[in-house]
């Protein structure tokens, strides 16, 4: 039986390296987002905040509601209120195709609630790095913006984006 012999130099480096490697890779923190467009705008909201997504169903109206809530759905007994987010952010009526869902966010005191979005186009995984501020406005519906692909994704404030003035 032969046994071919090696420096244990050369072990001692493999593994200095890998440890070096682990210490940048736990350096970089990222951030999970569920991205979605919203016309010809790409938006995301942080995956940590989202309880599920669900097809679009039937949506029951409530009368004397702002314009941007559609109503509420029962899901699994749970009433959960939906708000179009399109017209929230100040667009025309949301598009409602196969393809749209509805995203159902963990709400402040342990409810939901539901944003009707017209398709789910990705989770992005984010580096802290490539965050960049967002620019002024009057509603501050985005927090931030962060690089996806070359295109600019707005990353949505939930807590301006469901405050409905209550």
């Amino acid at each position: 039986m032969s046994s071919v012999a090696t420096p244990d130099f050369a072990w001692d480096e493999l593994a200095r390296a890998a440890t070096r490697l682990g210490d940048e890779a736990e350096a970089e923190v990222f951030h999970e987002f569920l991205a979605f467009p919203l016309g010809a705008d790409r938006y995301a909201l942080p995956v940590d905040r989202v309880r599920e997504v669900v097809r679009l169903r039937q949506i029951t109206p409530v009368p004397r509601v702002p314009a941007d809530i559609l109503g509420v759905i029962s899901l699994r007994g749970e009433i959960v209120q939906v708000l179009d987010l399109s017209q929230r952010l100040g667009g025309s009526i949301g598009l409602r195709t196969p393809t749209s869902r509805i995203v159902v966010l963990h709400g402040r005191e342990g409810d939901a609630a539901g944003l009707l979005v017209e398709t789910i186009a990705s989770v992005l995984r984010v580096p802290e790095h490539a965050f960049r501020d967002a620019p002024d406005s009057d509603t501050d519906f985005v927090s931030r913006l962060c690089e996806d692909e070359g295109d600019f994704v707005s990353i949505l404030n939930l807590e301006k984006v469901l405050d409905l003035g209550e």
